[in-house]
């Protein structure tokens, strides 16, 4: 089935069942004033394989078909692949160079997509005994990204819950949730909120009675029987009511996106709606339901092509729904402001 499904419609409407995600768009049009700092979006969910890169190569080409200069960053050391979804032969020069202290200047590390106003920063030539950078490097990495001369950065997280990638998605101003409607993938979005969240709370909470009580509830049979952030604020209330009110604060701000990839029926329309929800009733996380893409042939054969969706079939339904999604991200009204800042 090529096209979303809207139960009011019928099977094959056109019509996606979100509204105001922002109309499409003309190729190329007219970019803003540039911002002092590019706006961070990152990419992650947990689990391999439900369409992270994918996403991540259409939304930045759908990015730089808006007229918008966008350095998409493949921070996938372990299984980079980013930039042959974007047509680019394996760069000898890559992000392992910085981790390695070979290269202390990002920008020198960017390479030319196919695709006017897309650069890329892949993530090739990595040293498997040591992918993931240190919190230190990471940090650096993060600074020298603020300081690249483009509207958008786009970073294509890995897989699981490993602390480089939760700092990632928590530096971001958008991070980005990509779930595909299998159970599996449902878990393991849930398992990567929590992770991200508790980790910014250790992060943003200074009592270290209260520090500790977090690293403990990361522990999911923990003794204390913490199993969510809203029994965790409970027990910091109990513990800290000056930490409870700035735990609080933290929780109002922390608002992850979700999009939902490889729709094909309407109950996997509502699956955004129902982890929304599920956010709100048992994390206490108010999540945006940013859209869904729906299951095209066409992307398929994008992927083979080495070509975004957006770029080689503009036209068709998945392109079109993951357009919608670039020009809410890059609505000017949209409110900004990091996720979250990390410490070690």
């Amino acid at each position: 089935m090529r096209a979303g499904v809207d139960p009011a419609k019928g099977r094959g409407a056109r019509e996606p069942i979100i509204e105001n995600l922002g109309p499409k768009q003309p190729s190329y049009a007219a970019a803003p004033l540039r911002p002092a700092r590019p706006r961070v979006v990152a990419a992650g969910g947990g689990k391999g394989g439900v369409g992270k890169t994918f996403f991540v190569a259409n939304l930045a080409a759908a990015l730089a078909r808006r007229g918008q200069s966008v350095l998409a960053i493949d921070v996938d050391l372990e299984g980079a692949n980013l930039h042959t979804c974007l047509g680019v032969p394996a760069p000898r020069s890559s992000l392992a160079d910085f981790v390695a202290h070979r290269e202390e200047d990002l920008a020198k590390l960017a390479v030319d997509t196919p695709l006017r106003n897309l650069r890329i920063v892949a993530a090739t030539q990595g040293n498997l005994g040591a992918a993931q950078p240190s919190h230190f490097r990471r940090e650096r990495l993060l600074q020298a990204v603020d300081r690249l001369p483009v509207d958008f950065v786009v970073l294509d997280l890995g897989a699981g819950v490993h602390p480089a990638v939760v700092d990632y998605f928590l530096a971001a101003d958008d991070g980005v949730i990509v779930i595909s409607p299998e159970p599996t993938s449902v878990e393991n979005a849930y398992s990567f909120l929590r992770a991200a969240f508790y980790r910014r709370m250790r992060s943003a909470l200074r009592s270290r009675p209260v520090r500790r009580l977090i690293a403990q509830a990361m522990d999911q049979r923990n003794e204390r029987g913490i199993r969510t952030p809203l029994d965790l604020l409970r027990e910091v209330q109990l513990l800290d009511a000056v930490e409870g009110a700035r735990f609080i604060d933290e929780l109002t701000r922390f608002q992850p996106r979700i999009v939902v990839n490889e729709v094909r029926t309407a109950e996997d329309i509502k699956l955004g709606f129902a982890v929304k929800s599920v956010c709100k009733k048992y994390f206490g996380i108010e999540a945006e339901y940013l859209g869904y893409v729906n299951h095209d042939e066409a992307a398929r054969r994008s992927v083979l092509a080495r070509r975004p969706l957006v770029d080689s079939h503009p036209t068709c339904d998945a392109a079109v729904y993951l357009a919608r999604i670039a020009a809410k991200l890059s609505d000017p009204r949209r409110a900004s402001g990091r996720s979250g800042e990390v410490r070690a």
